[in-house]
């Protein structure tokens, strides 16, 4: 006779059912798992063996066969442990044979029985729940499964032994609870910055309608701690956004005790990160820093300093919102709409645009345009606001803290950001909030003119031969503008704005 155990196998944020059959049956004594098992996978006949061992039982003497079906997809990850070892255990009769029909399991053994937390267990749990199944987790994970729906049966057990208990009868396990990660600790707020009143409108901006960032400087300008002070004036996480960055978590493993964080991510890669760890890959091809980064920051600093080709892996996802990591056997799609903001130097020595420096290398003009040309023409064009940080005066750092922070100016944020909601909504938009994220094609509905803005963007777009794109973006940030003021149409004052900041954009000297 065959057990049956329903369990899943991840595709990206996507999971794939898999039907763990289990026979028992006489000839020579072997443990065999088929179906295009990966080697974490393969070791979970010891694991299996040693906690059935733990919890009082013994296997039989006789040839165990584990078949993964589909025999064709792969298999990865420690989360077979527990399906295999409960379908052993209902073909020896130490569980009915009907109590894991209905259910979904996924979970990885210890030598002594005990579950311990595995990564994807929010999609699995989703994906449980739109087959009308329950869910068997490790306990560590039922917070984080219970976010799936209100209304799905699930069983997060410490060990088989109580799992075992509570189909017997003898013990009944409570439904997990779902939970948020309480804040840990206050973010840093705007108000810490003195001076750079410019930069801070500019971070306004790019916040309401999650533009592209770029920021050059001299060192110690607060390029740095402009970006950091970021996520403290972005709206909070809607329902729809916290459950796709926490599926994203959750199949990278960063969920911590089930418990899902309300923050918007921030993440801040180093400049040796490798293309894989930025994009996404490897050899199980796991989500990246972009993917990571999902509904929230990107923050490059030190932006030359990273590899050319790995900066150019970021212009599709720019524009998409989606990357897509293609493997001789894995085809995966993440999601990787973020708000990329990137710090940089004018040149390697950091002072070439400073009245009356001199640099020691080379003449400044040549300086700075070998360093700046690391940086790709059609990367810079993706980019919608690109602004210059001026170096911090004594006198501006011994004047009193400002009087506006965070909390004054998230508030014009979050209405702008409405604004924005409520207008793609009338449009039946999947999954576009933002100016940022509004498609070309809707662009001369939503970001049209009035006639001086209109002449206004026709010379503009002609003396600095704005690209396609180029044009496109302007208009989107000039609405942002006009959300921020509160206006339905986008006038020339918007229009002129917009342009102040992509003029930063092309005003890179040639190569010598």
């Amino acid at each position: 006779m065959v057990m049956h155990v329903s369990t899943v196998a991840f595709e990206g944020i996507e999971a794939r059912t898999v039907d763990v059959q289990v026979q028992i049956a006489p000839g020579n004594v072997a443990f065999t798992i088929v179906g295009l098992p990966d080697k974490a996978v393969a070791e979970s006949r010891e694991r299996v063996r040693s906690a059935l061992i733990a919890s009082g039982l013994a296997l039989p003497a006789k040839r165990i066969t584990v078949n993964l079906a589909p025999a064709d997809l792969p298999k990865e990850g420690s989360h077979y442990d527990l399906p295999i070892a409960l379908g052993v255990m209902a073909a020896i009769g130490a569980l009915p044979g009907d109590a894991l029909a209905g259910f979904t399991v996924l979970g990885e053994l210890a030598l002594d029985g005990s579950i311990t937390s595995v990564a994807g267990v929010l999609p699995a749990a989703i994906a449980a729940n739109a087959r009308a199944h329950g869910l068997i987790c490790p306990a560590a994970c039922g917070a984080e499964a219970a976010w799936a729906s209100s209304e799905i049966d699930i069983l997060a057990p410490r060990s088989l032994i109580q799992l075992a208990n509570h189909f017997k009868g003898t013990q009944v396990m409570a439904r997990p609870e779902p939970a948020i990660m309480p804040a840990s600790g206050s973010m840093p707020d705007l108000r810490d910055i003195k001076g750079q009143e410019s930069a801070k409108r500019t971070l306004e901006i790019a916040a309401a309608g999650a533009h592209g960032l770029l920021m050059s400087g001299s060192p110690g300008a607060g390029k740095s701690m402009l970006a950091q002070r970021l996520p403290s004036i972005l709206p909070p996480l809607t329902p729809r956004e916290l459950l796709e960055v926490s599926m994203i978590q959750s199949i990278a493993g960063l969920i911590e005790e089930g418990a899902l964080s309300s923050r918007r991510p921030f993440r801040a890669p180093h400049h040796s990160a490798s293309m894989a760890a930025l994009v996404g890959g490897g050899m199980n091809a796991r989500p990246g820093e972009i993917s990571l980064a999902h509904n929230g920051v990107l923050f490059l600093d030190e932006l030359p300093e990273f590899q050319p080709q790995v900066l150019d892996s970021l212009r599709q996802p720019l524009e998409t919102g989606e990357i897509l990591i293609a493997r001789a056997n894995h085809r995966v799609t993440y999601p990787a709409r973020f708000q990329l903001v990137a710090a940089m130097n004018p040149c390697r020595c950091g002072h070439g645009t400073e009245p009356g420096y001199v640099c020691r290398r080379q003449p400044n003009e040549r300086c700075i345009a070998q360093y700046q040309a690391r940086l790709s023409g059609p990367f810079l064009d993706r980019i919608d606001l690109a602004i210059e940080v001026p170096a911090v005066t004594a006198t501006d750092l011994l004047l009193p803290p400002p009087k506006e922070g965070s909390a004054e100016v998230v508030a014009r944020v979050s209405q702008a950001r409405e604004r924005q909601a409520k207008r793609y909504a009338a449009y039946n938009l999947d999954g576009i909030t933002t100016n940022a994220a509004c498609p070309a094609a809707l662009l001369d509905e939503v970001a049209q003119p009035d006639s001086d803005g209109l002449s206004l963007i026709r010379e503009a777009a002609e003396t600095m031969r704005l690209s396609a794109r180029g044009f496109h973006r302007v208009m989107k940030v000039a609405r942002t503008l006009a959300d921020l003021d509160g206006e339905d149409r986008v006038r020339r004052i918007h229009l002129a704005e917009a342009l102040s900041y992509r003029a930063h954009t092309d005003r890179r000297p040639a190569a010598a």
